[in-house]
């Protein structure tokens, strides 16, 4: 079949298609839309148009978009160029070159401009990015007390507004408690500046502690008292390094434990004296003999089954030599065992050794010996109280946990205690003390000991263990503990025992990398602050007493700390006369709460400029003029009087207004200063007095004594009256600070303003001129018209950028005097 045929078939297809109604006609014939196929297939399969492209077209196409169309109308679309190019033109034509330079020119300015536009902004968007995001680690440092989940609850003080209402009542926010401790604080504090001997602050604490009746609290105290009760170590060391070497604070834990269970035994004793059948000489033998006559009972009792080598007098002989252990007693320990068998010989040998020389460690060869001999007889013995002795004297087996007999914290902590050895021989497996920190911290922890429900258990297993730090952290994330854990912790850091934090922007509790695991170092600084947040507002005497304690640490700008922690108090509580006193009408600063640290190397100028700096910083510079005062800080004093003098010095004066707060401290500072001999730039000393005569100039212009206000204008000699004037004043205006450049629109403006007002007085009404009387009118209304010449000659000659109406204003009103 030819091709023609093929044709006419389909167009005899196409007629019978018409004329049924079944097969929905066709719009196209078959050369048309083989022609859209195949343009159609060669947009899609063209090389020059990706995947991408293809894959859009596609999706369009699917979606009813004419997409010829949509073509058409993204080829007409162009980028417009900024700049049309600059035209070429003959070397010979100058004017053209000039004016494609000057454009060159024009466009180079503009570009350095925008460039320079962008890095500027860039530069302020990321300074403020940085600066809110110190303020939200700041916080946040604030909020993280430590690796535990706890948080310090603080409770947040009342907020000052116009008036603190907590200042006019006199009301604290500190507890009987805490007050009871701030008022020993500030007898210490004051020993401490009058240089004499110090008292022992954990003594003191504890004493204070003892009205409180409170048990738990004074047991806490009781604790710290025992585990302090040790050779001093030198300042320049580091605490915690020192802690970890010294086998001190393991003995003053035991002796701790040992007479907390001996006051135990007396009272268990005390409260069955028929059944314990105490008699004798009292001493820890007749009372560890009646305890264990209570505890086992009769001679046929069950409970001795399992007891083994005789007893005394009826009483089973291995617990009596514990229990006499336990009490801390080893001569009664020895007594005991002399009633035993033979066979024992090396462990009385080691207690009598340890009885004449308790500081001196047993001889290796004694030790090993007993070792031996437990692991050969006594580790399977079937008496629990003879395996703990043979452990407890030979430091064997560190891993038994003696259960039968440890049944409380204070029997496990001791015989942990007990089995501690400072030094190891080679291949020899002991506890150590940062071993048994370690079992305590990490592998028992907060959840074996039930912390939160018991936080004065877990603070005795801590302090007993020498973690002071840990235990601190912990016991001030209760509030009914935090003022015991701050004054804790400031009692030990008096006596150098604390390990305090390398840099105080740390948190609460962190570790330090060149310490001996698991020793924790606690920011004092931030338990200090934490604690003051509370009460700050409303007793800042007694905060700054706390804040004395941080007097020998720097932040990280070198800053002492002390005197930083005052600034912040001032500027949140805003009682600078209190703090730092005031300046009285004889011009001497009178003594604040911050005078009396001055004998302790704290200089109150110091402070004062602190604070002065950091309210400029705020910005808050009517309250930093009154601390740069108080710092004799003169040139600051006149440069930020000036600086406020010149954005209110043209208002008209209200009751209350920040125009009349700062005209009265201008005033005051003008009368006490010796403005001729006053030590700063003369620059700034001149700055001052033209603002201080422009503030008398401006009230009496508002006043509308307008020939008094010329009179005063004139005598500063910052605006012409005369043209031949013009020339001088200009010279004095490019001499002149901006503080007073900025006021020159308004001076301009009000000395117009009165000129004009003199002329209608003149003209209108034909008063006497204020010239002299000798003038007439004419030459009054002449002069006047000079005048106001004068002044819009300089208002458009002077090299500073005015509003843009007021050249209008001062022309247009000259205007009006012709």
């Amino acid at each position: 079949m030819d091709f023609n045929s093929l044709v006419q078939q389909a167009q005899r297809l196409t007629n019978e298609v018409q004329n049924t109604e079944d097969i929905p006609r066709m719009e196209r014939t078959l050369p048309q839309v083989l022609l859209a196929a195949q343009e159609l297939h060669s947009r899609v399969t063209q090389s020059e148009m990706g995947s991408q492209d293809a894959q859009a077209h596609i999706m369009l196409g699917s979606k009813g978009i004419d997409l010829p169309k949509i073509t058409q109308k993204l080829e007409t679309l162009s980028s417009r160029k900024t700049f049309e190019p600059l035209e070429p033109i003959a070397d010979t034509d100058i004017q053209s070159f000039l004016r494609n330079e000057k454009e060159n020119a024009i466009l180079s300015v503009i570009e350095e401009v925008h460039k320079e536009t962008y890095k500027s902004a860039q530069k302020q968007k990321w300074d403020h990015i940085v600066s809110d995001w110190r303020e939200e680690k700041v916080k946040l440092m604030n909020a993280l007390i430590g690796s535990s989940q706890g948080w310090i609850e603080i409770q947040k003080g009342p907020e000052q507004t116009i008036l603190n209402e907590t200042s006019l009542t006199g009301r604290s926010c500190l507890s009987s408690q805490e007050m009871a401790y701030a008022k020993e604080v500030l007898e210490y504090n004051r020993l401490v500046i009058e240089g004499v001997l110090r008292p022992n602050l954990v003594q003191k604490f504890a004493l204070v502690a003892e009205e409180f009746n409170d048990a738990k609290i004074t047991e806490m105290w009781e604790i710290i008292k025992y585990m302090v009760n040790v050779m001093p170590a030198p300042r320049n060391q580091d605490p915690l390094r020192q802690r970890s070497q010294s086998g001190q604070l393991v003995q003053q834990a035991k002796k701790y434990l040992e007479h907390r269970y001996k006051v135990y035994m007396s009272t268990v004793v005390s409260e069955h004296l028929r059944e314990a059948q105490l008699g004798g000489v009292p001493n820890t033998f007749n009372l560890v003999s009646a305890f264990v006559r209570l505890k086992f009972g009769d001679v046929d009792n069950l409970n001795y089954i399992g007891l083994q080598d005789g007893r005394i007098d009826g009483k089973p002989i291995w617990p009596m030599v514990f229990y006499c252990l336990r009490c801390g007693d080893i001569q009664a320990a020895l007594k005991c065992l002399e009633f035993i068998g033979p066979g024992h010989e090396d462990v009385i040998q080691v207690l009598e050794e340890k009885f004449r020389k308790p500081e001196q460690r047993i001889s290796s060869k004694l030790e090993q010996q007993i070792k031996m001999q437990y692991k050969r007889q006594i580790r399977n013995a079937t008496d629990p109280f003879k395996r703990v002795v043979y452990c407890i004297v030979g430091s064997c087996d560190i891993h038994e946990q003696h259960q039968d007999i440890a049944k409380t914290s204070d029997d496990f902590l001791w015989i942990q205690l007990s089995l501690i050895q400072m030094e190891a021989e080679a291949n020899q497996e002991i506890l150590t003390y940062s071993g048994l920190q370690t079992m305590i911290l990490e592998q028992y922890g907060e959840k074996h000991f039930n912390a939160n429900d018991q936080p004065h258990l877990y603070f005795q297993v801590l302090a007993l263990t020498g973690q002071f730090e840990v235990a601190i952290e912990f016991l001030s994330r209760f509030e009914r503990f935090r003022p015991h854990a701050v004054h804790i912790a400031l009692a030990l850091s008096e006596l150098g025992m604390l390990g305090g934090s390398r840099d105080v922007r740390q948190p609460l509790l962190s570790v330090d990398a060149e310490d001996p695991p698991p020793l924790r170092r606690l920011n004092l600084a931030r338990l200090v602050m934490l604690y003051v947040k509370k009460f700050e507002i409303t007793d800042p005497a007694e905060a700054i007493q706390y804040f004395f304690f941080l007097r020998n640490l720097l932040d990280s700008d070198g800053r002492n700390l002390f005197l930083l922690s005052v600034t912040d108090l001032a500027i949140e509580c805003g009682e600078y006369d209190l703090i730092f006193g005031k300046i009285q009408v004889n011009g001497i600063r009178s003594r604040g709460l911050i005078d009396q640290f001055e004998s302790v190397q704290v200089d109150p100028k110091a402070a004062c400029q602190m604070v002065a700096d950091e309210l400029v910083k705020k910005g808050i510079f009517e309250n930093a003029i009154k601390m740069f005062d108080l710092a004799e800080n003169h040139e600051q004093v006149l440069n930020y009087t000036s600086i406020l003098l010149s954005q209110v010095v043209s208002q008209p004066s209200k009751r209350g207004s920040l125009r009349e707060r700062i005209q009265i401290a201008t005033r005051d500072i003008k009368d006490r200063y010796d403005i001729d001999e006053v030590k700063c730039d003369p620059k700034t000393v001149s700055t001052f007095v033209i603002l201080y005569d422009l503030l008398k100039f401006f009230d009496e212009y508002h006043e509308k004594k307008y020939q008094l206000a010329l009179e005063t204008l004139a005598r500063i000699n910052l605006v012409p009256f005369t043209m031949a004037d013009l020339d001088s004043c200009l010279r004095n205006f490019k001499e002149l600070r901006v503080e007073v450049c900025k006021v020159f629109p308004d001076i301009l403006l009000a000395t117009m303003d009165i000129l004009h007002s003199q002329y209608r007085s003149i003209k209108g009404k034909g008063v006497q001129t204020p010239f002299s009387p000798s003038m007439t009118g004419e030459s009054a209304l002449a002069r006047l018209r000079e005048q106001a010449k004068a002044l819009t000659s300089m208002g458009a000659t002077i090299p500073y950028r005015m509003p843009g109406d007021t050249n209008n204003k001062l022309v247009q009103t000259e205007i009006l005097m012709h």
